[in-house]
């Protein structure tokens, strides 16, 4: 039960005065639907109003504060016309100007022969000064005017003075909680309290202030890494006390595939294979993440622990994020599961009737060791005989939420989860801190660097021929149309547009994919790029991951500037697996910014994922790392990691004391880091504890 004292940040956001329900639908959109979601939403810039100038001394495009004194009302002409009020103080006389405002309303706000104090932004119109509707206007007596202003993001429909009204009031809802923070490290940081921290976010005097680095704004920063981290090593904990059982192959199976690969296993390969049997051969469950680059051979590696399991009577499951790399799995571990006489099954959500009912039978029964499919393999109608090893491709297309799901198939099924982006050492820490890490840094002998070239828009045409000469030399080519807007229409809508204009150049040997088409026309696209006719395969970023065509060398990104680091890099790795070398042709529109050129220009220097990753880490920042916005990895509303990697690194090392002295957070400083979990709604953390 979440404690008492943040009840009132729980409240809904209409419990804040002047919040009504249509207000409260735009505040949802823009923060969230809660009390403390406007807690989270820091201002993103300050109006000063501390300038008080004579209306002589008053600079034209200043926000000034002046005491004036109302002379006379114009109203306009007609409801077109501006509606004036003339002001002045002893130095001169300046309008206040109000558009399609009621005359009644402003003879109450601005009387004649009365003082107010106004503020807002002074223009100069025709050589006079004026003031267009202004941001306050008060009474001398009541000096309720911020001297200091917070301004917020916002979203269509909901005025700057709106918003700041909302998040003050909910920063008054804050209770002030127990201090959970080590009392040295407190100390030595010279931070406030928590309430002091975020009443401080919220109320910027100087730019400097709205730094993310600002003490008040790290406190808040550091307290939610804090939770984050704690709430991974309480997952951890109960992963690692919950009752496994050893599973010992006898490497009977994997010595029949290994035998049958074209290539030996890399060093690296091998010591991860190695990380993986030791941590299925304990008595307590396996949660492993298997890193590797494009190519470096996860999917042998997997395949290899799944017969670990086989080897012992049991069966192993790979779940991947989509039906194109489900298949491909398939298309991966099929002939090499034939070498070795085991039979593999494919479960995705297209399978139907009784050709589904059969594949059911088979794995509740037993017949069928290993499957491969979607997350259709993890409903609840599928039972597995015994599920020794659940093994999960993309990982980051899925939560921490669904990794504890997982393993529900199994009281005791191992977990290996597996990623083809590199993801940087402090993103690791906040996205799989609950996990133990292997990473496969070789590629594969044979593996070709790929030529990576960055060539305008404009040059298109020269492209265009470049891949005909690239066909014509027996290759095939990807071309790779950008994600616009993240809308699947206007995507469609380029790679359609893409694939009429080549169509017309080279008929019937262009191919379209995107993710608007059913399974089946997938399915039809990708195999006539791979065996068939077609030699040019136009798509969107569904082939960013696991689609394998040796055949291919040549990959055109369209306006690579839109994408992320990580995602070109993704994309690059699709071609170069065959006996040719492959290049890379990254269509750009200038002029470039100063990010995308940088961008660009890493990936030409280097074909190394992890640093790549960390390049990308820096120029976009955490919440963007993967492409769009990907659930799986924690949305932190405060916390930023490309900013803040010290912060997570002193979070972490913190946690391991604090499991260490007070195991079940009983203790008086436990008893506020319980308090904390539950403000940054890390509930199912405390699930975990024995006497929570």
């Amino acid at each position: 039960m979440r404690p008492s004292l943040l009840n009132p940040l729980f409240a809904e956001i209409e419990s804040l005065p002047g919040v009504g329900p249509r207000l409260a639908k735009l505040f949802q959109r823009l923060a969230g639907s809660r009390v403390v979601d406007l807690c989270w939403h820091l201002p993103s810039g300050l109006v000063d109003r501390r300038y008080r100038p004579t209306v002589a001394e008053a600079e034209a495009g200043r926000i000034a504060t002046l005491t004036l004194t109302v002379e006379q009302h114009l109203p306009g002409r007609s409801s077109r016309q501006p509606y004036r009020v003339r002001a002045r103080d002893e130095t001169g006389f300046i309008e206040l100007v109000y558009f399609h405002a009621r005359g009644d309303w402003l003879a109450k706000l601005l009387p004649v022969g009365e003082r107010r104090v106004v503020s807002g932004r002074v223009e100069h119109f025709g050589g006079r000064p004026q003031m267009a509707h202004p941001d306050y206007v008060t009474k001398p007596e009541e000096n309720d005017l911020p001297a200091v202003e917070a301004v917020y993001p916002l979203t269509a429909g909901l005025q700057p003075k709106v918003v700041w009204k909302a998040a003050q009031a909910a920063v008054a809802r804050a209770p002030d909680l127990p201090e959970w923070q080590d009392p040295a490290w407190h100390r030595r940081q010279g931070w406030s309290s928590w309430l002091e921290s975020l009443k401080a976010a919220h109320a910027p005097r100087e730019e400097a202030e709205l730094s993310k680095l600002a003490p008040a704004r790290a406190r808040l920063a550091y307290d939610e890494l804090l939770a984050n981290q704690l709430a991974l090593a309480l997952v951890r904990r109960r992963q690692r006390q919950s009752r496994g059982r050893s599973i010992r192959g006898d490497g009977r199976l994997a010595r029949r595939i290994v035998e049958a690969l074209p290539f030996a296993l890399t060093g690296s390969q091998r010591l991860a294979l190695d990380e993986i049997r030791a941590d299925m051969a304990e008595p307590t469950k396996m949660l492993r993440l298997l890193q590797g680059d494009v190519g470096s051979g996860k999917t042998v590696v997997a395949l290899l622990a799944m017969l670990n399991a086989v080897e012992c009577g049991s069966q192993a499951a790979l779940m991947a994020p989509t039906e194109i790399l489900a298949r491909q799995h398939l298309a991966t571990i099929q002939p090499l599961a034939a070498a070795a006489g085991i039979e593999v099954v494919l479960l995705t959500g297209r399978e139907k009737g009784k050709t589904r009912a059969g594949i059911l039978a088979r794995l509740a029964d037993g017949r069928a060791p290993l499957a491969v499919g979607t997350h259709a393999l993890f409903q609840d109608e599928v039972a597995f005989r015994d599920l020794a090893l659940a093994v999960v491709d993309e990982q980051h297309r899925f939560g921490v939420q669904q990794r504890l799901q997982l393993s529900s198939k199994s009281a005791a099924s191992d977990v290996l989860v597996m990623t083809a982006t590199p993801i940087p050492r402090t993103l690791e820490l906040t996205a799989y801190g609950d996990m133990d890490v292997s990473r496969l840094t070789e590629k594969p002998a044979g593996r070709k660097p790929v030529d990576t070239r960055a060539i305008p828009l404009e040059r298109l045409e020269q492209v265009i021929e470049a891949a005909g000469r690239a066909m014509a030399a027996g290759g095939k080519v990807f071309w790779v149309c950008p994600l616009v807007e993240e809308s699947e229409v206007s995507d469609q809508a380029a790679a359609e547009e893409r694939f009429r204009v080549l169509e017309q150049r080279f008929p019937g040997r262009v191919a379209l994919v995107h993710g608007r088409l059913k399974g089946a026309e997938k399915d039809a696209a990708m195999a006539a790029f791979g065996e068939g006719p077609a030699d040019i395969l136009v798509a969107t970023t569904v082939i960013e991951v696991g689609v394998d065509v040796p055949a291919a060398t040549v990959m055109v990104i369209e306006q690579a500037e839109r994408f992320g680091l990580a995602q070109l890099h993704q994309l690059r790795g699709r071609i170069g697996r065959g006996e040719k070398p492959g290049t890379c042709l990254l269509l750009y529109r200038g002029p470039l910014g100063e990010t995308a050129r940088e961008r660009l220009q890493v990936l030409r220097e280097t074909d190394d994922g992890f640093r790549i990753a960390e390049k990308d880490l820096e120029l976009r920042g955490a919440g963007e790392l993967l492409g769009t916005r990907q659930s799986g990895l924690p949305q932190f509303r405060l916390a930023d990691i490309a900013v803040h990697g010290e912060l997570l690194a002193v979070a972490r090392d913190d946690v391991g004391l604090i499991l260490e002295r007070d195991p079940e957070l009983a203790g008086e400083r436990g008893q506020a880091l319980r308090v904390l979990l539950y403000l940054f709604e890390r509930d199912q953390a405390i699930r975990y504890l024995r006497s929570g």
